[in-house]
């Protein structure tokens, strides 16, 4: 369970404890910058993993090759190979979204566009840019630079948003914030569910198919394949959020919009938790041993609690280290 949870809901990034994290909130044009078909959006406070050692050491194992690029190639060409981006950076957002043709059945393929919110030092970079006589192509009137030989792509929609990726990411995400394509804003299911979780330091929302591809994940070998396809169909939309502010504590919610359904998936769940405390180590144990499950009115819910210490303690088990392989 906790391989799909870290990997497939909260891989793009995960820090761990830090105290006094404040809300990853996504601003108007972050928001608007997200294509409408998206399969699942991650916001993280950026400045809270900072404040942790092991917050950012985590984040060297975990991080997404993207960012990894995205971080090597700005420091480059951008900041004289002296500072990181890290330093500007407020909030931190991926949105995995579905291409135009494969929302039609066609060849698309499922992208990923990064956005950055923060105080950026946007005329130096600019300057830089200049001075290594690297030229931005134009979108309208969007400039759009590349990043050396990375294939990395950076827009600045304003002073303190940059929107980045590959060429066909950063291009859809710039029709949707320009109002060429259907945004975020425009998606009513995810803007509900965004309601329920943007408050918390760390929050991630998912769609249909992103639901039942985590779901399918999670349960692995321990549900009943019988059973989870009678019900595949029926998740609808899933939501989670992390707080660090005494412990870690992850809620999860799955909605499936009928009673039969959350609780079908609540039992397969709760196989699945059964099946893994039987081989699991003693930190395994104790976190799957901390780790609520239930259903009531439509929805399926996981609650996580653990100590700092303990969650440490997982962070360096087996079970963790084949996540991040």
């Amino acid at each position: 369970m906790f391989k799909a949870l870290f990997k497939v809901s909260i891989a793009l990034m995960l820090p761990t404890a830090a105290s006094l994290a404040p809300a990853a909130q996504l601003s108007t044009d972050g928001r608007t910058a997200v294509p409408h078909d998206v399969q699942q959006l991650v916001v993280i406070d950026y400045r809270a993993m900072q404040n942790s050692t092991a917050a950012m050491d985590l984040r060297d194992r975990v991080m997404p090759p993207e960012l990894k690029q995205f971080d090597e190639a700005l420091r480059k060409t951008a900041l004289n190979d002296k500072d990181s981006i890290d330093q500007y950076v407020d909030q931190l957002a991926f949105a995995l979204f579905r291409t135009a043709s494969s929302t039609t059945g066609g060849t698309g393929s499922l992208v990923t566009v990064g956005i950055a919110q923060g105080q950026f030092p946007m005329q130096e970079i600019l300057a830089n840019f200049r001075k290594q006589k690297i030229k931005p192509t134009l979108l309208r009137t969007n400039k759009i630079y590349p990043l050396g030989k990375t294939g990395m792509l950076l827009c600045f929609v304003d002073p303190s948003t940059m929107v980045f990726g590959g060429k066909d990411s950063v291009d859809k995400a710039l029709d949707a914030r320009d109002g060429m394509a259907p945004s975020l804003l425009t998606n009513g299911p995810m803007m509900d569910a965004m309601k329920t979780v943007d408050s918390a330091p760390l929050w991630s929302i998912l769609d249909e198919k992103g639901t039942q591809t985590m779901m399918r994940q999670v349960l692995g070998e321990a549900g009943s394949v019988t059973d989870f396809e009678s019900v595949r169909k029926r998740l609808l939309a899933s939501w989670y959020g992390m707080d660090f502010q005494h412990g870690v504590k992850f809620d999860l919610t799955i909605s499936t919009g009928d009673s039969f359904a959350a609780a079908t998936i609540t039992s397969l769940l709760t196989a699945a938790v059964t099946v893994r405390k039987m081989s699991g180590s003693d930190a395994e144990k104790q976190a799957l041993s901390s780790t609520n499950i239930g259903s009531e009115a439509g929805r399926m819910t996981i609650h996580f609690a653990t100590t700092d210490v303990a969650f440490n303690d997982l962070l360096h088990s087996p079970l963790f280290k084949s996540m991040v392989r």
